[in-house]
């Protein structure tokens, strides 16, 4: 059986998900890259809740210049919600490209991980 690109990543997503798990001290980062848009939110998967979240639906210029303004979107946020550290989860999409950009900004802002 032929699998699709969405199908291998979610297979990924999944071996991801196992292993990686936000607490209230340590919440996860959760990334979501579409065609048009990159999402981030920063949930506490103990209790169920997303304490900080962030789009690239108002950032102009470039994919990429877009996900660095995300990444430093959702340090700030994450900071005012009183989070300092957190698991990066990169939802089965490659660590290259627009994930990169939004984690090192997020870094430089601030977040630890």
């Amino acid at each position: 059986m032929i699998q699709s690109k969405k199908d291998s990543r979610q297979r990924v997503r999944y071996t991801i998900r196992k292993k990686v798990s936000g607490t209230s001290e340590r919440p996860r980062l959760a990334i979501f890259r579409s065609n048009k848009e990159i999402y981030a939110q920063v949930i506490d998967d103990v209790n169920g809740n997303t304490l900080a979240s962030a789009s690239s639906k108002e950032a102009k210029g470039t994919k990429t210049e877009q996900a660095s303004v995300v990444g430093k979107l959702i340090a700030d946020n994450a900071k005012k919600a009183g989070v300092e550290t957190v698991v990066f989860d990169r939802g089965g999409f490659l660590y290259h490209g627009r994930v990169k950009a939004l984690a090192d900004s997020a870094r430089e802002a601030g977040l630890k991980f």
